[in-house]
């Protein structure tokens, strides 16, 4: 069983642009990443892993006491038993990954980020 997991250099990027203007930390980031990507929709089937240049996580940081949990609102979107080979680092890696190119966008065109984000997690 795999405990940590690279991301893209793209989402590495996205995490220290917004640590720069908002100093949020990567913890709270892959979270709000999972989250938004969830929110999407997205479906990691058809996905492969392609970019592991990025920031070194490990999974305490990334569901920490709730991994249970995160793996159960994962298998819904999926619509799968997802194994945990395949769960944890690939599939989490892939909606942290999609999931930073989200924020990125919810980051440039929302006025203030902090409401903005507050006000997403009505929809999500």
């Amino acid at each position: 069983m795999q405990f940590r997991l690279k991301t893209s250099k793209r989402t590495q990027e996205i995490y220290e642009s917004l640590y720069t203007r908002e100093h949020l930390q990567p913890f709270a980031l892959v979270k709000i990443s999972i989250a938004l990507a969830l929110n999407d929709g997205y479906s990691s089937i058809n996905h492969g892993i392609e970019d592991t240049d990025g920031i070194d996580l490990n999974r305490q940081t990334i569901t920490s006491e709730n991994d249970a949990l995160f793996k159960a609102l994962i298998e819904m979107n999926e619509q799968r038993h997802i194994y945990e080979e395949e769960y944890f680092p690939d599939v989490v890696k892939q909606y942290i990954d999609y999931g930073a190119i989200l924020l990125e966008q919810e980051y440039k065109y929302s006025h203030d980020f902090y409401v903005h984000l507050v006000t997403l997690e009505k929809g999500i």
